[in-house]
């Protein structure tokens, strides 16, 4: 079981893709470069998801893409609105089985 909180950094791909995969791993997620991080914040509730991922995006460098997954039903409000205030672009964001997962771009505050 994982904990509420793991900061991972992105698996390695390596070795990873079939002969006709384009690299990315994980298919619910928009084709493109994979995260540099992932925070996966299953379980933890409003405001914890927020306040946990603006601490760990803010020793990031501009331009770096997290990937953040959660439980919290109002994330889906939560984290647009935390892009917005802070200066990040958020780049995708879906359901998922459990939750919420959000791809987001550092800005450059």
């Amino acid at each position: 079981m994982v904990k509420p909180g793991l900061i991972s950094a992105a698996p390695s791909t390596a070795g990873d893709e079939g002969p006709a995969s384009s690299g990315h791993q994980d298919p619910a997620c928009p084709p493109g470069p994979e995260p540099a991080l992932s925070l996966d914040l299953k379980g933890l509730k409003c405001p914890l998801p927020v306040m946990r991922t603006r601490r760990r995006m803010a020793s990031l460098d501009t331009g770096t893409l997290v990937r953040v997954e959660t439980t919290d039903p109002l994330a889906v409000l939560d984290i647009p609105h935390f892009c917005s205030e802070d200066g990040h672009r958020l780049e995708h964001q879906e359901a998922t089985a459990r939750g919420h997962r959000f791809l987001i771009r550092k800005g450059s505050v």
